[in-house]
Order: structure tokens, then C-alpha cells, then sequence
């Protein structure tokens, strides 16, 4: 049975996650691999409502605990309901956000000083062991810029409703996560127009990965 591929996509709010996860169910509809999509919080029945929970209501609704604590329960669910079964199955898993968001968002962003790092991946090996992504694409762009196109679009929820300095921190933060883990992590410039983001996204899942 040929490898199914675990692939992240990350970014902050606004960075063009959506267009480009499209792009890529269709890249990969045409090379006839088998996947499912899905996304963080949520992916699984119990992830969802954790989702809504999570994404309504005020922007301090919750301290960086209590919010870390329910994405690792959504993130726990998902895997065992949704992810693991799929790689088992042999169908590659594309999620909208992973870990890496959480370490980003909590870790970093947050900033709270109730949380440190440490804490995250305590609370990431206690979830997932050493399970992690084959690939993370991190889109990156001005936050600045990523905002614009929120406001643009409407409805937003809890983190996107956060001030620019919270974005600001969450760019840090992925752009220090790649450089990190290298092996693991792309950074695609996606201040691009979607069509060059693709190419690159597709040029780094077949310069890393084995797609047949």
C-alpha cells in the first residue's frame, strides 16, 4: 500500500487558507489519491461542538488555559475519530489548521503569561505522542494585509476579532515554528496571486513527498 500523507495547511487569519485548500483537493483529485479534508477545531462530531464553543462570544472569553485545554480535547477527538483511521485506511489527510496553530495562537499570541510553551508540548505529547504532519504549509503574509481581507469578508469569530499586535505575534510565531523544523515545515510567500501560492505548494509536496 502506497504511504498516506498527514499535510497541514497553517497561517494567520486571512492568509488565503481556504483558496488554497481548494487548489489542492483539486491537485490532488487529478492525481487520483485518496484523502479526505478536514480542519482544526473540529474534524470529528465531539470536535465540532468544541468548535462552536470555542469561536463564540467574546474575545476574552476565555484565559490561555482554558482555551488550550479545549483544542487538545477537540484535537484528541479528531485524531482518533478522524485522522488516525484515515491514514489507516491509506487516504492521505489534508487538515485546515494542526498543533502548529495552537502553539502559534496560545503560545505565542496569547501571551497571557499563564501558559509557556512547555505546556503546549506537554499537552501535544500527552494527545498525539509522536505522531506529527509529513508536511506543514505555512502561508505566510502581512497581517496588515490578511486583515484587510477579514474585515472584508465579515463575521468574524473570536481570534479574528483580535488586534493587529495579536496578528503580528501569530506571524512571528509561525515563521519561528518553521525555522525550527525545517523537515517538516514549507513557508509559501502568500502575498502572491493563488495561482503562484499553488505552484509552490505543489512544487514542495512533490519535492518532499512520494507520490507514487
Amino acid at each position: 500500500m502506497k504511504k498516506a500523507y498527514f499535510i497541514t495547511l497553517e497561517g494567520g487569519d486571512g492568509c488565503g487558507k481556504t483558496t488554497q485548500k481548494q487548489l489542492l483537493l483539486d491537485y490532488l483529485k487529478n492525481k487520483q489519491i485518496d484523502f479526505i479534508c478536514t480542519r482544526e477545531p473540529g474534524g470529528s462530531e465531539a470536535a465540532e461542538e468544541i468548535r462552536k464553543v470555542i469561536l463564540s462570544g467574546s474575545k476574552d472569553k476565555w484565559d490561555s488555559v482554558s482555551e488550550t485545554l479545549l483544542f487538545f480535547a477537540a484535537r484528541r477527538s479528531h485524531l482518533v475519530e478522524t485522522i488516525w483511521p484515515a491514514i489507516r485506511a491509506g487516504k492521505w489527510v489534508i487538515s485546515d489548521r494542526f498543533a502548529d496553530s495552537t502553539m502559534a495562537y496560545q503560545g505565542y499570541g496569547r501571551a497571557d503569561g499563564l501558559l509557556n510553551r512547555t505546556d503546549i508540548e506537554f499537552l501535544y505529547n500527552l494527545v498525539a505522542k509522536d505522531f506529527k504532519p509529513d508536511l506543514t504549509i505555512i502561508l505566510d503574509m502581512d497581517p496588515q494585509i490578511a486583515l484587510e481581507r477579514v474585515n472584508k469578508r465579515g463575521n468574524m469569530d473570536r481570534m479574528e476579532g483580535m488586534d493587529l499586535s495579536f496578528h503580528q505575534n501569530l506571524r512571528s510565531a509561525f515563521l519561528d515554528i518553521a525555522q525550527k523544523e525545517p523537515s517538516r515545515c514549507v513557508v509559501i510567500n502568500a502575498n502572491q496571486t493563488p495561482e503562484k501560492v499553488h505552484a509552490d505548494i505543489v512544487f514542495a509536496i512533490e519535492e518532499r513527498l512520494t507520490l507514487c
